[in-house]
C-alpha cells in the first residue's frame, strides 16, 4: 500500500473517530437492549437498563430513560397490587419523547388519584400483543382494571408480517392464529448499537443501506411501463385482507377478546385514537374499520372512549394541536391530558366492563 493510500485511510479513520467522540457528547439515541426478558411473548427493555432517546438529525426531545424492574419504561417498579391500573399500548403509552411527568402514566395517575398506574407500553406492537400484557398483569400483579390505548393502525398491524408484532398475530390470508417473535440481533448489529455514529446515521437519520442499494439498482435499469404502474403491497396484507376489511377487523377483535377472557375482573377501558388530520381540517372522520372495532368492542362489554368527539371539542376551544409536532404524530402534553381525563372518567363510571366475560 502506497504512502498516499495509507495517509488517506488514516485520515478517514481519524475523521470517523472524531465524529464518534463528538456524537458521544451529544444526546444521540443509544442502544435500548430489547428482548424477551419477562415473558416469551412480551418484548421489553432489559430490566433497569438506562439509555438516551432523541428525535431526528437535530436531536429533538432528548430524554434520559430507565426501565423498571420488569423492563418497561415506567416511573415505578411493578409489584402485586389489585388497586393498580394497567395502562397498555404501544409507543403512544410509552411516550418516550415527553418528559416523564407529562406522559400518559403520570397524567392518568394524577387524574384518577390514589391509585398506581402500571405503564406497559411496547413500541412497535399491536392489539394482540396488548392481550398478552393484560394476561401478564393479571397473573403476575393481580391487576383488575385496565386501560388500553388503541391507535388506528393496531388492528391491521396485528396481521403477521406487518412489522408491528411482538408475539401473537393472525395470518394475513387465512386469519389463522400464529406466533411471530422477533429474532435476536446479529453480532454486527449488536456492535453497531454501541456506536454513537452508527446510531446517529441509522437511528436519527434513518439511513437504510438496503433501500439505498435497491434504489441505485432500480435507477440503473430501464424501467418498464408495467413496473411503473405496479403499486407496492403493504407488508402484512393480502388481496383477501384488502378486499374484505370487516372480516379482518372482526377476526382480530374476536381474537383479542378471546385472549383476555377471564382475566379482567374489573373494568376494561379501551381508548380509541381519532383521525386528527381530519379533525384539524374540520372534516368528518371516515374510517369504517375504526367504527367497526368500536362497535365490536362495545358489544363485547368493554367501555370504549371514542376520542374523535373529545378532540373536536378541544379544537373548538383552542388552536393548539395535539401532536408532538409535524414530524411526530404521537400525543403532546395536551393530547395526553385529554386522553387521560377521559380514561379516568371511564374508570370512575358505574359501568362494569364485561369484556372478559363474553366474546
Amino acid at each position: 500500500m502506497g504512502s498516499t493510500s495509507l495517509r488517506w485511510l488514516l485520515g478517514v479513520a481519524g475523521l470517523l473517530l472524531a465524529c464518534e467522540l463528538a456524537l458521544r457528547a451529544l444526546p444521540v439515541s443509544t442502544s435500548t437492549e430489547t428482548g424477551y426478558y419477562v415473558d416469551p411473548l412480551i418484548l421489553t427493555y432489559r430490566p433497569h437498563h438506562a439509555w438516551t432517546s432523541s428525535t431526528g438529525w437535530d436531536l429533538r426531545n432528548a430524554q434520559r430513560q430507565r426501565s423498571n424492574n420488569f423492563g418497561f419504561l415506567a416511573s415505578r417498579d411493578f409489584e402485586p397490587d389489585p388497586a393498580a391500573v394497567a395502562l397498555i399500548g404501544d409507543s403512544y403509552v410509552e411516550a418516550s419523547m415527553l418528559p416523564a411527568h407529562d406522559r400518559p402514566e403520570a397524567q392518568l395517575e394524577a387524574a384518577i388519584g390514589n391509585r398506581p398506574v402500571f405503564a406497559m407500553g411496547g413500541p412497535g406492537s399491536s392489539l394482540l400483543d396488548y392481550a398478552e400484557r393484560i394476561r401478564f398483569a393479571s397473573e403476575r400483579f393481580g391487576v383488575r382494571d385496565f386501560v388500553v390505548l388503541v391507535e388506528r393502525g393496531d388492528m391491521r398491524q396485528s396481521l403477521c408480517g406487518s412489522g408491528h408484532v411482538h408475539g401473537p398475530c393472525l395470518d394475513s390470508r387465512t386469519l389463522a392464529a400464529h406466533v411471530e417473535t422477533q429474532p435476536p440481533p446479529e453480532l454486527t448489529k449488536r456492535i453497531f448499537r454501541h456506536s454513537a455514529l452508527a446510531q446517529y446515521l441509522f437511528g436519527q437519520l434513518k439511513l437504510n443501506p438496503d433501500r439505498l442499494w435497491r434504489q441505485a439498482v432500480a435507477q440503473a435499469r430501464q424501467v418498464e411501463p408495467a413496473a411503473q404502474e405496479a403499486r407496492p403491497r403493504v407488508a402484512g396484507t393480502s388481496d383477501a385482507a384488502a378486499d374484505a376489511p370487516m372480516p379482518v377487523v372482526d377476526a382480530i377483535t374476536k381474537a383479542f377478546f378471546e385472549r383476555v377472557h377471564g382475566r379482567i375482573p374489573g373494568k376494561l377501558v379501551i381508548v380509541v385514537d381519532g383521525d386528527r388530520k381530519a379533525i384539524y381540517r374540520s372534516r368528518p372522520t371516515v374510517d369504517a374499520e375504526r367504527s367497526r372495532f368500536i362497535e365490536q368492542a362495545r358489544a363485547a362489554g368493554a367501555i370504549v372512549v371514542d376520542t374523535d368527539p373529545l378532540f373536536r371539542a378541544q379544537m373548538e376551544h383552542s388552536t393548539l394541536k395535539l401532536d408532538v409536532g409535524p414530524y411526530d404524530a404521537h400525543y403532546n402534553t395536551l393530547g395526553v391530558a385529554v386522553v387521560s381525563r377521559a380514561a379516568a372518567d371511564a374508570l370512575r363510571s358505574p359501568q362494569r366492563a364485561a369484556g372478559s366475560q363474553s366474546h
